[in-house]
């Protein structure tokens, strides 16, 4: 089948157990999954989307995402968008007369699989606080410009590495295309503030043109002319941090007028007021401010990998897992895209990534421990593939956090991964990445420091497989108890084996995010997509 073909089935697939077009008020898609917004979740043949070949996983949040991988989601979702079109004037589907999905596979993946999700639905609840929506809000700004990050920290590091080559060989030809691959990968960059206004107004109830305009302010190279209370303005000052003041503050003010302005007039004074309020704003109070925000974040982080590199390691990297199950990691976003903007890089990144690799070694442990559980380690060699690719929430809901003791170990070789990384800068080699989203080893070719990608990525690889070499040992010697472990091996026909006439599906038990940061994020039966995150490691 062709390539086209076979996405357009999927479309048309999971369209069919989703419910319907009518049961669709929303598609969008990330570098992952396809985002959907629905009627009635109750319609959604949820058993039979986490069986369908094509699909990873799926995360129920406040949209219904389905993991397809960034090789297919822009292609099945743009099939899928044309097929809720075409169908807008159809009436809405008949419920499903499919009765409710069928029980639970047994044996200890499964046991375990409803146990991570269990504790992820009591996560989700916990998490739906106001101050977590608000983080939440704020990393719906920063995830969608995920892939371009991505794609100018490629070309940025292909640049470098042509620069190094044409200056060790006196190259004019490469030397040409140096300026080629600068303004690739630095045009999206330079406006960065725009697309985070235009995403933050659309967040806040705005008009999205309307917070870009406003954020375009940001990057006007004309502010340089404007006289403040703290002096002249710089082009760029405050940079996103600044932009997304002024965009949330537009947003609010567009709203705030709409409510008095009489409707004759509203096409007319309604953006007006908003964007000259705002934008004053901005230049007289947000731009400065988020400068000193901005400055100290970068000095900030700075310091503290300078004097307490192997520390900050050890604890950033060793808590970051737990960071993602609290939804704390995408308040990090903000800043990993501040230090980008500054730097050229995060040196935070990395570090955090090493969560990843210490979650991997722990699920190998698991594995090699449970050598007569089938059912338990087919779900680890599912899941553990996609944790060195960057994908580790289904290691985190499928095997290590409702084993309990595991995910802790797994923070301990996440730990001495983070304290290595940290140890190197604060001896004067900085680790970064000029991306978020991706990590695992998909992070390599993102990488960059202050000695340039090559020690960054040496630090960074031995660094992930030193958390998860730890990881293992500390989980065999320790994850488990004896108990567990005659509990994870006891023979067919006693609780917590599957008998062997059953199937378990490849992906059972299975959850993932990407780091951010959504980030790609991948889940099977039980779980959830994280994020990313951009945080790494888990999106």
């Amino acid at each position: 089948m062709h390539a086209n073909d076979k996405h357009a089935q999927t479309a048309r697939d999971l369209l069919e157990l989703i419910g319907g077009p009518a049961n669709i008020t929303s598609i969008a898609h990330c570098i992952s999954r396809l985002r959907l917004g629905v009627v009635d979740a109750g319609r959604i043949e949820a058993r039979r989307i986490k069986d369908h070949p094509a699909v990873m996983g799926v995360v129920e949040d406040d949209t219904y995402q389905i993991v397809l991988g960034p090789a297919a989601v822009a292609q099945v979702a743009d099939a899928f968008r044309i097929l809720a079109e075409e169908a807008e004037d159809v009436a809405p589907a008949a419920e499903s007369d499919a009765g409710p999905p069928g029980d639970p596979v047994p044996g200890d993946a499964a046991a375990l699989a409803a146990k991570g999700a269990a504790m992820k639905a009591e996560q989700k609840r916990k998490n739906s606080t106001k101050g977590k929506l608000f983080i939440r809000k704020i990393a719906n700004i920063f995830v969608p410009l995920i892939p371009a990050l991505i794609a100018c920290g490629v070309i940025a590091g292909i640049g470098g590495l042509l620069n190094s080559i044409a200056l060790s060989t006196h190259s004019s030809a490469l030397a040409g295309v140096i300026p080629v691959t600068t303004a690739l990968s630095q045009g999206f960059m330079s406006l960065i503030a725009v697309f985070v206004g235009f995403n933050a107004a659309k967040e806040f109830g705005g008009t999205p043109v309307l917070g870009g305009a406003v954020s375009g302010i940001v990057v006007y190279a004309g502010v340089a002319n404007v006289e403040t209370f703290a002096g002249p303005l710089k082009p760029g000052q405050g940079g996103v941090l600044g932009a997304l003041a002024a965009a949330v503050l537009c947003a609010y003010l567009e709203k705030w007028a709409r409510r008095w302005v009489p409707d004759a007039l509203q096409a007319l004074l309604v953006p007006t007021v908003a964007v000259a309020l705002s934008g004053l704003a901005a230049l007289m109070i947000l731009m400065p401010v988020a400068g000193e925000i901005a400055s100290g974040i970068g000095n900030g982080a700075t310091w503290l990998l300078t004097h307490a590199g192997a520390g900050a390691g050890v604890i950033l990297g060793g808590l970051f897992s737990t960071l993602v199950m609290l939804g704390l990691h995408q308040a990090l976003i903000p800043i990993h895209t501040t230090l980008i903007e500054q730097q050229g890089f995060s040196a935070l990144y990395p570090i955090l990534a090493m969560a990843g690799g210490g979650q991997a070694g722990a699920a190998l442990a698991v594995y090699l421990r449970a050598r007569h559980n089938p059912s338990l380690r087919r779900t680890v060699k599912s899941a553990l593939p996609t944790c060195v690719l960057g994908v580790s929430e289904p290691v985190i809901y499928g095997v290590t956090l409702p084993l309990v003791r595991p995910f802790i170990t797994a923070g301990i070789g996440a730990a001495v991964g983070g304290g290595l990384v940290g140890l190197f800068a604060q001896l004067g080699t900085t680790t970064g990445s000029t991306a978020i989203g991706p990590a695992g080893l998909v992070l390599l070719p993102l990488l960059d420091g202050s000695r340039g990608i090559g020690p960054a990525a040496l630090i960074y690889t031995v660094g992930w497989f030193l958390a998860a070499a730890v990881a293992c040992v500390v989980t065999w010697f320790f994850g488990l108890s004896k108990s567990m472990i005659a509990e994870l091996n006891a023979p067919d026909g006693t609780p917590g084996t599957e008998p062997t006439t059953t199937r378990t599906p490849a992906n059972a038990g299975a959850t993932a995010t990407s780091m951010g940061t959504g980030t790609g994020t991948r889940t099977g039966t039980t779980g959830t997509e994280g994020t990313t995150g951009p945080a790494p490691a888990h999106r």
